[in-house]
This record gives C-alpha cells, sequence and structure tokens, in this order.
C-alpha cells in the first residue's frame, strides 16, 4: 500500500505549515521526513492510516 519515497498527505499540518510527509522507511513502524522543514519521525501503521488525508 505504502511505498519508499511517496508522499502523504495528512489532515493536519506540521508546525512548518506543511502537510506533506515523504516516507523514508517503511516495515512495522514508517519513518517519515516533512517536507517543508526535513524534520524526521517514526510512526505505526495504524497511526498514518488514521492521520493520512491522500497519497500523491
Amino acid at each position: 500500500m505504502f511505498e519508499l519515497n511517496e508522499i502523504l498527505t495528512f489532515k493536519k499540518k506540521h508546525m512548518c505549515g506543511s502537510n506533506d510527509w515523504k516516507i523514508i522507511r517503511t516495515g512495522a513502524d514508517f519513518k517519515l521526513e516533512c517536507v517543508g522543514c526535513k524534520r524526521v519521525i517514526m510512526m505505526s501503521r495504524v497511526e498514518i492510516e488514521k492521520k493520512i488525508k491522500k497519497t500523491n
């Protein structure tokens, strides 16, 4: 379903103002990088499916 380097758009904005996150690692947990400020976070697949608005 989710692929490496895919851009995800979340419902809520990040503190920098961007809604878009790039997947940089997949597995049980995902590593995401904010497109706006380049901050890196880890998030589970379940959390992503709740927060996602659309995929680009």
